[in-house]
Parts: C-alpha cells; sequence; structure tokens
C-alpha cells in the first residue's frame, strides 16, 4: 500500500471514530490532535490513544488493557495479533476504560 493510500485510509478511520463517539452517547472526552494522533480519556483520568504510524502502515492503539497495531485488508481495519476488528477492540476497550457500555460503529 502505497503511502498517500495509507494516510487516506487512516484519515478516514480517525474521523469515522470521531463520528462513533459523538453517537455513541458515553462521557468520553476526546480530541484530534496534530498528525493523526486521537486520544479519548474518561472520567477516571486514563486515556486511550489512537494514532496511525505511516511506516509500518498501520493504526496503533494504546489503551490499559495493551497495545495493539491493526492493518487494513479486505476495506477494513484488523488486529495483526488476533484478527479482532478495530472498532470492535475500540468498543470493547472503551467499555471497560469507562465502565459504561460503548458502541462504535
Amino acid at each position: 500500500m502505497e503511502e498517500t493510500e495509507f494516510e487516506a485510509l487512516a484519515k478516514a478511520a480517525l474521523e469515522r471514530i470521531e463520528r462513533s463517539l459523538d453517537a455513541c452517547g458515553a462521557d468520553i472526552d476526546y480530541e484530534l490532535q496534530p498528525g493523526g494522533v486521537l486520544e479519548l480519556e474518561f472520567g477516571d483520568g486514563s486515556k486511550i490513544i489512537v494514532n496511525r504510524h505511516a511506516a509500518a502502515r498501520e493504526i496503533w492503539v494504546a489503551a490499559r488493557s495493551g497495545g495493539f497495531h491493526f492493518r487494513h485488508a479486505d476495506g477494513r481495519w484488523l488486529g495483526t495479533r488476533d484478527g479482532a476488528e478495530l472498532f470492535e477492540a475500540l468498543s470493547r476497550m472503551a467499555s471497560e476504560q469507562s465502565g459504561e457500555r460503548v458502541v462504535l460503529s
């Protein structure tokens, strides 16, 4: 995958995460920072960091439960270790950290 294609796909994924956060109704503050870093902050002060990693052509997620890498394949971002889909994994991580059900789609 060329860098420009990766950048477009990663940007679209981060924007989709933002829209999903708006729609989910959970008490999560978030900010998309320069360079494609999306920071989610929860009521207890914990954070989830989602960022694009251009060199690896992956989206990386750092959460209380660990670090995760997602690679684009067949129109979806899939975990490199377990094949989990990005939005399903983020929903699980955000639910764990917020203490409420979070569904990102």
